[in-house]
């Protein structure tokens, strides 16, 4: 049985053709990452149908601090992930098992240090994210559930499901993530509207507390079941602070880690800069967020479904099949986000009215989504680029990254454009980053593609 494991996952990495691995490995992780975002959707959309701003802003408000668990997922999720996959382009079983226990139990307890902080800091946290009178009982209700009780089984389900797709199977992953993502479409107008339990935002939250606690009752199940045919393993016999996997781990995590801080920090400044002009200019702009974030979540889904067969290829010298994986990848990931693109643009009145009717929100929601699509073909290449560094170890060049896309380019863009042109200058700051990072990311993608080469002929000519 564990013959046939091996062999299964050796097809599928070395010699499926390409568009049927990439197939195989991103259509599940696509799937699951749409069903992410709509299930966030979801959560706008019963909330907005209550037709209060101020609670749609409250949705708005928290999720920084949710978007903040991406910090954690990161570390340990594609940190352990890129270490996994390496070490089985090597064959290396022991480094697998005990890369994915460091990655279970480091998110384990970051997960509920970072419960614990957010409870206890309560209200100086909303001060920071922008809270006001009418909105911060709302958010706070908001955040028990998400963060207080919910950050431990969101955060590990997440990260469950980086390390079983980093050995082939992300099919699994993709029904984990999915179990719960409908678990929570379905409670939602439950637990939201009048008809219901009509805890408004405060409903949204349990859903996804719920929905977090199934998803990780599917992993943990998944693991049980397959313990002897997997290498995955949450061992505490495992885990252990081996030099070689933390270093290893961190190498790709923390980076990672960086860039979702630093998106935490410019959600953050986007959503104070828009509260200014009042709750409809907010919930205008938490609506356009999670409108975009449908085909942003596609294109993420697809860089991180490749990112198994980036790190295996490179791990086993086989540069050519790397190099036709990317490129397949790209051309089809930029094609979709620019019709997505030109959709989201000609449509955006009819998509923002879907998710509230007060017209003043409406009027703001427009302006912003159509700035906010525009930065999808160009985010594209940034993700496949970033996470093709991840899957490599290139853990330096993802931080350069992600220091570049907010530190030096985006927040700065943020105040200026906002000043410039007064709140609607705000949604062309990523566009306007994501197109210098477009440029930077294929010249140095270039470089390592080539190096890549050199080193595989060096190494041939040794073995010669």
């Amino acid at each position: 049985m564990a013959e046939k494991r091996v062999r299964t996952k050796e097809e599928l990495f070395e010699t499926y053709s390409i568009p049927k691995a990439v197939l195989v490995l991103s259509v599940p992780t696509v799937l699951s990452s749409l069903v992410t975002v709509l299930y966030s959707l979801a959560d706008t959309y019963f909330v907005g149908m209550v037709n209060d701003p101020i609670q749609t802003a409250s949705v708005t408000l928290a999720a920084p601090v949710l978007l903040a668990f991406n910090a954690v997922n990161n570390l340990f999720g594609v940190g352990s992930s890129s270490m996994m996959s390496r070490a089985m382009g090597r064959k290396d079983e022991e480094t697998v098992r005990r890369s994915s226990a460091f990655g279970f139990y480091g998110a384990l307890i970051c997960g509920a240090v970072f419960a614990l902080l957010c409870t206890v800091l309560r209200a100086p946290l909303l001060g920071l994210l922008g809270a006001g009178p009418n909105t911060a009982a709302p958010t706070s209700a908001y955040l028990n559930w998400t963060v207080s009780l919910g950050a431990v089984p969101a955060i590990l389900n997440v990260v469950m499901a980086y390390m079983i797709r980093s050995e082939g199977a992300a099919l699994h992953a993709s029904i984990g993530t999915m179990s719960g993502c409908l678990l929570n479409i379905v409670l939602d107008p439950i637990f939201i509207l009048p008809w219901g339990l009509n805890m408004k935002a405060e409903g949204a939250a349990l859903a996804t507390f719920l929905s977090n606690c199934v998803a990780l009752a599917y992993f943990l199940l998944y693991l049980y079941l397959r313990r002897r045919r997997t290498s995955v393993s949450i061992s505490p016999r495992d885990f252990k602070l081996k030099r070689q996997v933390v270093s290893g781990v961190f190498a790709v995590g923390v980076p990672a880690s960086v860039q979702n801080l630093l998106n935490v920090t410019g959600s953050m400044i986007m959503n104070n800069l828009a509260a200014v002009y009042g709750a409809e200019a907010l919930a205008a702009m938490g609506i356009c967020t999670k409108i975009n974030m449908v085909p942003m979540y596609v294109v993420m889904g697809v860089a991180q479904g490749i990112m198994p067969l980036i790190s295996y290829n490179y791990a086993s010298g086989n540069i050519p099949r790397m190099k036709k994986a990317f490129f397949f990848t790209a051309r089809i990931g930029v094609t979709v986000s620019a019709l997505a693109s030109i959709f989201l643009f000609t449509c955006a009145d009819g998509l923002v009215e879907m998710f509230i009717a007060n017209a003043a929100t409406v009027a703001y929601g427009i302006r912003f989504l159509r700035g906010f699509c525009l930065a999808l073909p160009l985010l594209c290449v940034d993700f496949l680029a970033v996470g093709t560094f991840q899957a490599v170890g290139m853990g330096r060049e993802s931080l350069l990254f992600a220091i570049a896309r907010k530190l030096a380019l985006e927040l700065p863009l943020l105040y200026l454009l906002n000043a410039v042109f007064p709140l609607y200058g705000i949604p062309y700051a990523q566009p306007t980053a994501e197109a210098v990072l477009a440029v930077a990311a294929c010249v140095v993608l270039s470089r390592f593609f080539r190096r890549a080469e050199r080193e595989k002929q060096a190494a041939a000519g040794q073995n010669a």
